[in-house]
């Protein structure tokens, strides 16, 4: 020991602290032998006079860089500032500090205190300029050793990841071969997890949509068991997070990215804060390699997919809203043609009705652009866009039905699979529990439970494979083609949600352009078709009080015929039996008859009683003590003239035909047939 080793009583009066770190907790739990070296440092304290020593081992597993608090260092600051520390034994300078600010920050209350830092390699005193000297280049060493390491492994990362050899973590579907490199997993029924999302999304277009349907199927999605090795799954019910990080991960695409997230910093109590994580857009990725493997989908329809997922999120500012169901077909889809801003939907009534209306000029303080209902354009714009696919109609049922064949097929494929890897895991568990030692009944209970418990969910999966085996055989397959001739009936299914309609509008139509023109009263939209074309709809604006709720000319006709011979009630029922509604669709009853005769200024009828001309057939029974069926045949045979306004209406019969000879002779048979012998007319039974 040198006389500059040697320390002063003063110093060796205080106590000596052993600072012990290490950065992470891998290093920790392996790295046992830079630990022990540390430890050791209480014997180096005490061989150079110490009595008193502290070991200080609360940093193990806190990196030294500055980004992290590090209480055992606070502690270390504060036993110098009280003036308690004699010396700070460390293994090296990177273990006090590997960042300048707390390495300065320390030699400096040192040099206050007058306390020593003591490594392997000697002893050193801050308060001499060669010792600070030497202290301070040894930190700057230990924290551009750091800077220089981290850059050598993302160096090389990076470089390995441009050649797409640097094995990064690959999601579910797919596994790391030793021989092949990167391919699908051999799991079958793992493949076709993942495909069915894919082929879901393609139906449905919403990724919540995918996973109601699958939840509601009970379909099960694989979770690795193994932690990152990603080699033995468990099967779990379907969640939304496994179906929303299919859909937006590239790597189903076939492209291999790296650096898709990144780092943040913030300085907090006067420390820098670093947070990793957090996901940059696609374009901004360090390496993106498209084409790098196989993939579940090609890069365009995961485009296409992106696409939709950023239309269905409604609360993207400043992005177009896409079909989310509710009572106007148009809405978010429809642009002002004077002001350019998108039409917003209001309702009204006591059952609410929509309405577009434009509120663009309320921002230069003027009047309303425009506003119209929305029922009557609704219908119009489905009439166009039916008549745009009526020429595909066909094709696209027999689609229809390919598809609906091949949900079924896959619906039972996917229990199959999954039937089989329980047969399996069934036959593994019977292997295990039949190597056991009997004997041994601690393990051979727990092995007999896992082999039941297999067992029945083999049972499960064979009770589900014959229940979609027997749905599909009754099961009929719907009637496409029916709905291929029939389009208008198929958009008015009350099982088609208008979000559904919604969505087949807006992958034909880019915007509506909508107008008035004030002078000839019509509403004016200029289709804009996704292709390139236009076509423009016109329809009459309803003036202030006018209404769409309007009786048929020919339920008017009627009435106004009938009115001046039968009441209310009788002209009711005759409507009703000609199935003509009301205006709001409804039946007819006498009091909705008087209101439309009230409104309409036509006079009510006058009864046939008054001047005795005209008889009703309930009133010919009466007047000839005969029942109203026995009229009727005498009508039905052309014996008894009658009258109807409409046909349907009540037969009205003229008072001086019921004395007529051929009804008079036709009343005289009792029980007889109700008509009249011909000349030539041969008898069946003849007088002999």
């Amino acid at each position: 020991m040198t006389d500059v080793d040697i320390l002063p009583p003063s110093i060796l009066k205080r106590k000596a602290v052993v600072y012990v770190r290490q950065s992470s907790q891998a290093q920790v739990q392996h790295n046992l032998e830079s630990q022990r070296r540390q430890y050791e440092l209480v014997d180096e304290a005490r061989r150079r006079g110490f009595r008193d020593v502290e070991v200080i081992d609360d940093d193990l597993g806190r990196s030294a860089s500055g980004t992290v608090a590090r209480p055992g260092f606070d502690k270390l600051v504060a036993g110098l500032c009280a003036g308690n520390v004699g010396a700070v034994l460390c293994l090296d300078a990177s273990r006090l500090a590997r960042n300048g600010r707390d390495w300065h920050h320390l030699l400096e209350l040192c040099g206050l205190v007058e306390a020593r830092v003591i490594d392997l390699e000697g002893v050193y005193n801050p308060c001499r300029p060669n010792d600070r000297l030497l202290l301070g280049m040894k930190g700057s060493i230990s924290e551009f050793e750091l800077g220089i390491l981290r850059s050598r492994m993302l160096d090389a990362a990076r470089s390995k990841a441009r050649r797409g050899e640097l094995r990064i973590p690959v999601p579910i579907g797919y596994i790391w071969h030793r021989e092949i490199g990167l391919g699908f997993d051999p799991d079958l029924r793992v493949q076709e997890a993942v495909r069915q999302i894919f082929e879901r999304f393609r139906q449905l277009g919403s990724g919540r949509q995918v996973y109601r349907a699958l939840s509601a199927e009970h379909v099960h999605f694989p979770r690795p068991s193994d932690g990152k090795r990603s080699v033995s799954f468990d099967w779990t019910p379907i969640r939304y997070r496994n179906v929303i990080s299919v859909l937006k991960n590239p790597f189903y695409a076939g492209a291999y990215a790296y650096g898709k997230t990144e780092k943040r910093t913030e300085i907090i109590d006067g420390r820098a804060h670093k947070t990793y994580k957090h996901p940059r857009a696609l374009s901004d990725c360090e390496i993106l390699l498209k084409g790098h493997h196989e993939g579940y989908i090609d890069w365009s329809e995961y485009e296409r997919n992106q696409k939709q997922l950023s239309l269905n999120d409604f609360g993207r500012r400043g992005g177009p809203k896409s079909g989310r169901g509710g009572r106007s077909l148009l809405i978010g889809l429809m642009a002002c043609g004077r002001c350019g801003r998108r039409l917003k939907v209001g309702y009204r009534g006591r059952y609410p009705y929509p309405i577009y209306q434009c509120f663009g000029a309320d921002v230069y303080n003027s009047a309303r652009c425009m506003s119209f209902a929305g029922q009557r354009t609704d219908r119009a714009i489905a009439s166009q866009l039916i008549r745009a696919v009526e020429p595909m109609a066909v094709e696209a049922a027999l689609k229809a039905e390919r598809m609906y064949m091949e949900g079924q097929a896959e619906q039972q494929r996917m229990i199959e699979l999954e039937l089989q890897q329980a047969r399996y895991d069934a036959s593994l568990a019977e292997r295990r529990y039949a190597a056991c030692d009997p004997d041994n009944r601690l393990i051979a209970a727990t092995l007999e439970k896992n082999w039941e418990a297999t067992l029945r969910r083999v049972q499960e999966c064979e009770a589900r494979l014959s229940a979609a085996e027997a749905t599909n055989a009754d099961k009929t397959v719907p009637d496409f083609a029916g709905l291929a001739d029939d389009l208008q009936a198929a958009w008015a299914n009350p099982q088609v949600t208008m979000r559904t309609r919604q969505q087949l509008l807006r992958s034909l139509v880019n915007e509506i352009t909508a107008n008035i023109d004030d002078v000839a009263h019509e509403i004016v939209l200029t289709i804009h078709w996704k292709g390139g074309q236009h076509s423009e709809v016109r329809l009459h604006k309803p003036s202030s009080g006018e209404h769409e709720c309007r009786t048929s000319d020919d339920a008017i006709a009627v009435i106004t015929s009938m009115a001046t011979r039968w009441s209310d009630e009788d002209i009711a029922a005759t409507l009703n039996r000609m199935r003509m509604p009301t205006a709001q669709g409804k039946t007819w009853t006498a009091k909705r008859v008087s209101s439309i005769r009230r409104v309409r200024d036509i006079h009510a009828y006058r009864s046939a009683e008054k001047d005795g001309t005209w008889l009703t057939l309930r009133e010919a029974a009466q007047h000839c003590g005969v029942t109203s069926h026995r009229i009727r045949r005498l009508i039905e045979a052309k014996i008894l003239p009658a009258e109807q306004v409409v046909p349907g209406a009540p037969y009205q019969i003229l008072a001086a035909d019921l004395n007529s000879d051929a009804v008079v002779r036709a009343m005289g048979r009792n029980g007889g047939p109700c008509h009249l012998e011909t000349q030539n007319q041969i008898p069946m039974f003849p007088n002999t």
